[in-house]
């Protein structure tokens, strides 16, 4: 199953179509570390991970974990760590998962820059739970909470989020 992605901000699976946040430089195809824009592409979904003190363990076919106080994942160029999942403290640069905003409360590993990992181009680009309004983000593609649960149950096992600057 394709779930697309398109400007300015649609995420439509199967019959149901929803509205999700973009990264603040939009969509472009040469991402690059801090550049604040969604990678254009076809992604495989690699795992679930979610704060198990705030939500039960989502309905899914997708590998789960629960996320830990001390997970983090590496945006630090030039580390061996480089956008990998880290157990914090780490010396590297880092974004905390266990947030207290909210928006990391579930959140979908996607196949970015990971096979291989290429330095620079790009880290922590995961689907996750966006802010009311629907507010850019890093690079990210968000969603409402239960957009994104519901997402999740209704996924398959390989299932790809395809992101587009284009609507279909």
């Amino acid at each position: 199953m394709d779930i697309r992605v398109h400007a300015p901000g649609v995420l439509v699976y199967g019959a149901a179509s929803v509205s999700c946040a973009l990264g603040l430089g939009g969509i472009g195809g040469n991402k690059l570390e801090g550049d604040g824009t969604t990678p254009a592409g076809r992604f495989p979904l690699r795992r679930v991970m979610y704060r198990p003190d705030r939500l039960a363990r989502p309905e899914t076919t997708l590998p789960v974990r629960e996320l830990r106080p001390d997970d983090g994942w590496c945006d630090a160029p030039g580390c061996p760590e480089y956008n990998r999942l880290v157990r914090l403290p780490h010396e590297g640069g880092h974004e905390v998962l266990w947030r207290t905003d909210g928006i990391y409360d579930v959140l979908v590993e996607l196949g970015y820059n990971d096979d291989p990992v290429i330095d620079g181009r790009g880290s922590a680009v995961f689907l996750h739970v966006a802010r009311a309004g629907y507010p850019a983000t890093e690079g990210c593609v968000a969603l409402a909470l239960d957009d994104l649960l519901d997402l999740l149950a209704a996924c398959p096992t390989g299932a790809r989020l395809v992101v587009s600057p284009d609507p279909p």
